[in-house]
């Protein structure tokens, strides 16, 4: 027997197991684009308030369209690619081939992990150079508003001057600092609260407290999630001699943001649990799809519901009343409604829904414009208008603990 006839079969045993994976490769995309309907994806994937539903509905559609016409060119003409490139290899050229090329995609993602050197932070809002208010590192929260700073940034065109106390909490001015002995309203939060793309007169706290003739002190920080707003809230209430309010902020289209466990967070039970590091190029991954089971999504509904429940009892403990404001841009989608209920509404948490224009947000970002802020603040006026006036009469009849 010759070398020809032993080389052929040799051949043709490589090129065909090539084929087979080409084609079950075009299978699995295209049935898993098919598979992939509306109703899955709203399983999987969580509504994102920086990312409107228009483009998310768009995105989907454009995956699907991709995995399908990728599907159906690999099994169409993966067969006929496969022989043209290997007609003139061997079985064995074959296999040193591919060999050859998983070494070199291997060796390209160590040398990636290698020039980072770091984990890839999407959340580790910390890192957030040049950009106002400065921010430092915080062992137990992540990061915090650097304290005694005053700076200033152009958003939307507009020059936005941010200042903090002490304490890191945002201020008009550096003149004009918390005073921890005053009765006070206690807004606890990320960027929506603490007022992204605002001056101090424009902010949710700030124009709160001036309807309610009360001291607003604003203590949230860019970027956290419901743990650390309420972990910040835990260390910072006590400072306060008079709280009389403590307003926090949950909107279904931010609990993707309290799924993050790339910082410090909150576990099951409420446990504080150190940042989970992986390896850049898959945090990387994760960042870009997003994907998370339906096990992983019911237990960021449990821990945000027991989150927003402690702070309400935590508020009460210092003589305080608790809401929290979910503001809505535009419609609401039946996924953001099922959100809604079972995170605030079946707990019996306290909250006020605001609907906003979708027009009202500042020029070219997603953030509350000043319109937007305005009816956040005083539909949120409005509710503890009402609190506040019926507490009285309830601790008289010894309903309530009194201050």
């Amino acid at each position: 027997m010759n070398q020809a006839s032993t080389e052929s079969p040799r051949r043709n045993l490589g090129r065909r197991g090539l084929e087979a994976v080409v084609t079950i490769t075009g299978i699995l995309l295209l049935a898993v684009a098919l598979a992939a309907n509306q109703s899955w994806w709203d399983r999987h994937f969580l509504p994102l308030y920086f990312y409107p539903r228009e483009r998310v509905l768009l995105s989907e559609s454009l995956v699907r369209l991709v995995g399908v016409v990728a599907g159906l060119v690999l099994i169409a003409l993966g067969r006929t690619v496969v022989r043209h490139l290997t007609h003139r290899m061997s079985g064995k050229e074959i296999v040193a081939a591919l060999l050859r090329i998983l070494f070199a995609a291997g060796l390209a993602l160590a040398v990636i992990e290698v020039i980072e050197g770091r984990t890839f932070t999407y959340a580790a809002a910390e890192r957030q150079p040049g950009e106002e208010p400065v921010r430092q590192p915080d062992q137990r929260l992540g990061w915090v508003f650097a304290p005694r700073h005053e700076g200033s940034t152009i958003v939307g065109g507009r020059r936005i001057s941010y200042s903090t106390d002490p304490f890191g909490y945002r201020i008009a001015n550096r003149g004009a600092p918390v005073d921890l002995d005053l009765p006070s309203l206690v807004f606890t939060g990320e960027s929506i609260i603490s007022g992204y793309g605002l001056n101090w007169n424009e902010t949710i706290p700030a124009q709160a407290g001036a309807a309610l003739t009360t001291q607003s002190a604003n203590i949230a920080v860019f970027g956290y999630a419901n743990d650390q707003a309420f972990l910040r809230l835990e260390s910072e209430l006590p400072r306060f001699r008079r709280p009389i309010a403590v307003i926090s902020l949950f909107t279904p289209s931010l609990l993707a943001r309290n799924l993050g466990d790339d910082r410090p967070h909150l576990g099951p039970g409420l446990t504080w649990m150190p940042a989970v590091h992986r390896l850049w190029l898959s945090a990387l991954f994760r960042f870009l799809v997003p994907y998370r089971s339906e096990a992983v999504i019911e237990r960021g509904i449990a821990t945000t519901r027991a989150e927003l429940v402690a702070t309400a009892a935590l508020a009460s403990r210092h003589g305080a009343v608790s809401l929290v404001v979910d503001p809505q841009f535009g419609g609401e989608t039946a996924m953001e409604r099922t959100l809604r209920r079972r995170i605030l509404e079946e707990p019996g948490i306290q909250y006020v829904r605001v609907k906003l224009d979708p027009s009202w947000r500042l020029q070219g970002d997603l953030h509350p414009d000043p319109r937007a802020a305005r009816a956040i603040a005083m539909a949120i006026a409005t509710r503890l208008r009402a609190k506040l006036s019926v507490r009285p009469a309830l601790e008289s009849q010894g309903q309530l603990p009194s201050e």
